[in-house]
């Protein structure tokens, strides 16, 4: 018996537990049918959630762009996925040509007129998805659900402007869709039952494990993992190399290091959340002006060769970018890791204490599906326990000993 057991064990029971029996589910409020589904976009997320919507569902599912020319890339590369599934095995030639049958774009809005769930997924930006859910209120019918797929803007926000905001949900799929088995389920300050319990149902239906969070800034996982990050980019801007940073986490056991997971999500697309992070969380998520200029002059800290590996060698040269606030004892890699686990202990504890998620089960669902953090640390708040970060910076455990670790 040693604590990595006891943390395992309890991570194998919550996803299986959960996984069965979501947490925050309304109870007794049965979902609307879904007969038809349209996705507002159809670049590369819309793409991938309309082949998973019309997989699952087995309903018509409409993707909508604004040009021809977008909806015709668009249509072809979710029929070149559905080929790539015959390709493999998963479908035979009768399932892949009724699959496509499913599937079709349009420029028109009137098109999504018969849909009872609409998915948003364009450009992450709040007033462009305030526009658009606007303009699918005034098509669709009266109990459509609107959902965002949203992954760090305020829900709320987004249906302020529109008549009936208590249809508006959160539906945050993680990236790849087909393959992460995790959805953050937002629940805006207006989102009545019906809606809730839809957006539920629909999670399950795609065999993803939802988690109950509230509207706020970056969920959980995007929140938590931007914090650590933000933690590595600040390092590096007071004179940490990068050889340091890059082992610094070696020992929490994630699937890919920081430099990998910021490749792989895009150093725009970390500029922007962190950005957006900052202004609505405050100074504990890091000003960067090194990733800035790794944007700008379009720099990359990994250069990927084939598929995104955790074991491609870090670009050491990007280091050169960073170190706008020196000072006299940088951090070296254990430093490094002791400050990422006192952020992610604070950080953990201030959702917590929002009421972001009902319980730390929660979070740790989230980490272990959303963030690949290991089975063996139990997710993140056994592991914060553990390693004493939670106590010294909360004044308390996430979990009483022998829950998740070995009795006192």
């Amino acid at each position: 018996m040693t604590d990595a057991l006891r943390a395992s064990l309890y991570a194998t029971d919550l996803l299986r537990r959960r996984g069965k029996h979501p947490a925050g589910r309304p109870e007794g409020t049965a979902p609307r049918e879904i007969r038809a589904v349209g996705v507002a976009g159809a670049g590369l997320m819309a793409g991938q959630l309309a082949l998973l919507l019309a997989r699952s569902l087995r309903v018509p599912v409409t993707m909508r762009d604004l040009d021809d020319e977008r909806a015709r890339r668009g249509l072809a590369a979710v029929h070149d996925q559905v080929d790539r599934l015959r390709t493999q095995g998963r479908l035979d030639a009768g399932g892949a040509t009724a699959l496509k049958d499913l599937l079709r774009v349009t420029t028109d809005l009137a098109d999504l007129r018969g849909c009872d769930l609409v998915v948003e997924a364009v450009f992450e930006e709040l007033d462009v998805k305030r526009q658009v859910l606007a303009e699918l209120e005034d098509v669709v019918g009266p109990t459509a659900v609107l959902a965002t797929n949203t992954s760090a803007l305020s829900v709320t926000d987004m249906a302020a402007g529109i008549e009936h905001p208590e249809r508006v949900v959160g539906l945050h799929f993680f990236n790849p869709v087909a393959q992460m088995p995790l959805v953050e389920v937002v629940r805006a300050d207006r989102t009545d039952d019906v809606t809730y319990a839809t957006a539920f149902a629909v999670a399950q239906a795609c065999r993803k494990t939802p988690v109950a969070v509230a509207d706020a800034p970056g969920f959980v996982v995007n929140r938590l993992l931007v914090r650590l990050l933000g933690e590595v980019l600040g390092a590096l801007e007071e004179g940490t190399t990068v050889a340091d940073a890059d082992r610094a986490l070696t020992g929490m056991g994630l699937p890919m290091g920081p430099f990998q997971l910021l490749q792989l999500v895009g150093p725009a697309v970390a500029e922007h959340v962190l950005v957006t992070l900052r202004h609505e969380l405050g100074a504990r998520y890091a000003d960067s002006p090194g990733l800035a200029r790794v944007v700008r002059e379009g720099r990359a800290f990994v250069v990927f060769e084939g598929r995104p590996s955790a074991s491609s060698p870090v670009d050491p040269a990007v280091g050169e970018l960073f170190g706008s606030r020196p000072v006299p004892r940088p951090l070296d890699a254990a430093g490094l890791a002791d400050r990422v686990r006192r952020a992610l202990a604070e950080e953990t504890g201030l959702l917590l204490d929002d009421g972001v998620v009902a319980d730390a089960g929660d979070v740790d669902l989230a980490m272990i599906l959303g963030a690949g953090w290991p089975l063996h640390n139990g997710g993140l708040t056994p592991y914060l326990d553990r390693t004493g970060a939670a106590e010294a910076v909360t004044g308390r455990r996430f979990h009483e000993a022998g829950v998740a670790s070995l009795p006192r």
